[in-house]
């Protein structure tokens, strides 16, 4: 029967590991060995629930938490890979270090609804935590000169900071606005209005119109505004269906060329 604090292999435990301790376990073994990746497996297994609960630290900030606990894995397998018992430190003093820097670049290069610079992210965070302490300590919401002062960066860099923090998260244009609620934030955003471009072209044609005379402009009137056939601008004006046929002709191929009259001739 082995001693206690040993393993059924003669491996005595490691201080801070769980009994049986599948890491101590598997550095005994050279590489290779094939019962490597089951004591890997079981180590992955036996720390799981360490990962989760630093992942659940980051709850609330918007990401799914789904993808906190799988970002806080990824941190745990790494270090379960890297870790070297023989060096004196306690696996958990090691993995924790590396699960949290995981979730803190998950945040820093996935979170961000706006890709912002390094600088500001790190910035953002620092002056978050700022805030914490020095609402504690003066009893008060810190100004940005009073965050400048205790991170040791100017005021501008605070500030450049907080503005880029408003990039952290975006809003849905489906989102309710207004004192009632019955209005989207998308409904508030401009549009272009193809509004202006029908009064470029009233304007122009306005002016091309100006070269023909009085018939002709009334001939174009009734038959593009008047929606009336040639046959009843004909009796209107008292002059033939063909002959109302030709001037609209000659009158549009005029408006064409006085509005677009293409490259110069040399």
């Amino acid at each position: 029967m082995p001693a206690v604090g040993a393993t059924s292999s003669g491996l005595k435990r490691q201080p801070g590991c769980p009994p049986s301790d599948p890491l101590t376990a598997m550095s005994a073994l050279p590489p290779g060995h094939p019962a490597r990746p089951a004591l890997r497996d079981k180590a992955i297994e036996t720390w799981l629930p360490m990962a989760v609960r630093l992942a659940s630290r980051y709850r609330g900030n918007g990401q799914p938490f789904d993808d906190l606990v799988q970002t806080a894995t990824l941190g745990l397998i790494k270090a379960v890979d890297r870790f070297d018992p023989n060096r004196g430190v306690v696996f958990a003093g090691f993995a924790i270090p590396t699960i949290l820097g995981e979730l803190r670049r998950y945040f820093r290069d996935r979170a961000w609804s706006v890709r912002v610079p390094r600088r500001i992210q790190e910035m953002r965070l620092l002056i978050s935590t700022s805030q914490d302490e020095l609402t504690h300590e003066l009893g008060r919401s810190p100004t940005a000169a009073d965050i400048a002062a205790h991170l040791g960066a100017t005021e501008e860099q605070v500030l450049e900071g907080l503005e880029g923090g408003l990039a952290y998260s975006a809003v849905s244009l489906s989102a309710s606005t207004g004192r009632n609620g019955h209005h989207k934030l998308g409904d508030t955003l401009g549009a272009e209005d193809h509004e202006y471009q029908l009064v470029e072209a009233r304007a122009s044609i306005e002016r091309a119109m100006s070269i023909l005379d009085q018939r002709d402009r009334t001939i174009l009137i009734l038959y593009f505004y008047g929606n009336q056939t040639q046959a009843e601008i004909a009796g209107q004006v008292g002059i033939s269906q063909m002959h109302v046929s030709r001037l609209l002709t000659r009158s549009l191929l005029r408006l064409r060329h006085v509005m677009d009259p293409g490259p110069a001739t040399v």
